[in-house]
């Protein structure tokens, strides 16, 4: 409970900062809403102005961060300065959509990443584990936006399996999934390799094995398990990548999302907007990584005792 308490203080101190981090870059970047607004009419500087102080883009930096704050805490989120709708009913209506893609790229990079990682050990050095290092490399260097491209090419323009833009069923979501998916199989993939390596030439699966245990079941039922702490860390980077990666993703597959529509925010200058869609992801991020945490002690019992004061690893 201690390490839950823990991990719940340092949540708000993320959201606090990424917060904070946002709406200074923000406040301090050239140019704010009403120039946005403002742009291609034939507005007066007087008009500007009073703009401004309705906005109350007129005051000083700390009293608008807490002004923020305040609403926040209130569960007003406050509303868009370009389309003037409720933030946070922009973020619901678009939220689905982002989560059922870093899901879905999540769900494929797992089972790309530890199927192709743990053969990849098994067969250390071998042609396999060259080919299965080099698809690790590409995976984790090849820039999304350059991924989905090629995938549109080959799968919508020529082959015409799926098509290459919209949000409307199962096809839509395929070529993005896999777009953001072989991104994260590269650092599963070469997480899971290394584990592994060091687990199978651990003394207790020497002597599991001397035992005249079946291999499958010396792999998988105790390397593998051992093998997944490390990796399972890395899904929790993995999935913040891939909440950040949904931003040109979703642009590249004209796609709905918190991803296009923080996007377009920045562009228009769109602070309440953008500052409600960081507070959310910042809350995704760190609620998965909590979650991690919690399901260490599940894999590795040695984490329970430790927690509860058993016996030392």
């Amino acid at each position: 409970m201690k390490q839950i308490s823990q991990r719940v203080a340092s949540t708000f101190i993320v959201i606090f900062g990424s917060l904070f981090i946002v709406f200074s870059m923000n406040y301090f970047l050239p140019g704010d809403a009403v120039d946005q607004m403002m742009a291609g009419n034939d507005a007066s500087p007087e008009a500007a102005k009073m703009l401004r102080q309705e906005l109350g883009l007129d005051l000083p930096f700390h009293t608008q961060f807490m002004n923020y704050l305040t609403n926040l805490i209130h569960g007003d989120f406050g509303q868009s300065i370009i389309s003037h709708e409720p933030v946070i009913d922009k973020i619901l209506t678009q939220l689905p959509a982002t989560i059922q893609l870093t899901l879905s790229s999540a769900g494929i990079a797992l089972l790309i990443g530890i199927f192709i990682g743990v053969l990849s050990a098994i067969h250390h050095n071998t042609l396999f584990d060259h080919l299965a290092r080099i698809l690790s490399l590409i995976g984790t260097s090849m820039p999304t936006f350059w991924s989905g491209i090629l995938l549109i090419l080959i799968f919508s323009v020529h082959l015409k399996w799926f098509p290459s833009m919209g949000s409307n069923g199962w096809k839509t979501l395929v070529l993005p999934a896999i777009t953001l998916g072989l991104y994260g199989a590269g650092y599963i993939i070469r997480m899971v390799r290394n584990s592994t390596l060091e687990v199978i030439n651990e003394p207790f699966i020497l002597t599991l094995r001397s035992k005249g245990l079946p291999e499958r079941f010396v792999m998988y039922r105790h390397a593998l398990r051992n093998a997944l702490i490390p990796a399972i860390t890395m899904i929790g980077v993995i999935i913040g990548e891939l909440l950040g990666g949904a931003v040109i993703t979703e642009s590249v597959f004209s796609r709905q999302g918190i991803g296009r529509l923080v996007a377009d925010a920045i562009v228009a200058k769109d602070l309440p907007v953008i500052q409600g869609v960081v507070f959310f992801t910042a809350l995704i991020y760190v609620l998965m990584n909590l979650m991690i945490d919690i399901s260490y002690t599940f894999i590795d019992p040695r984490i329970r005792r430790v927690q509860q004061g058993g016996a030392k690893i």
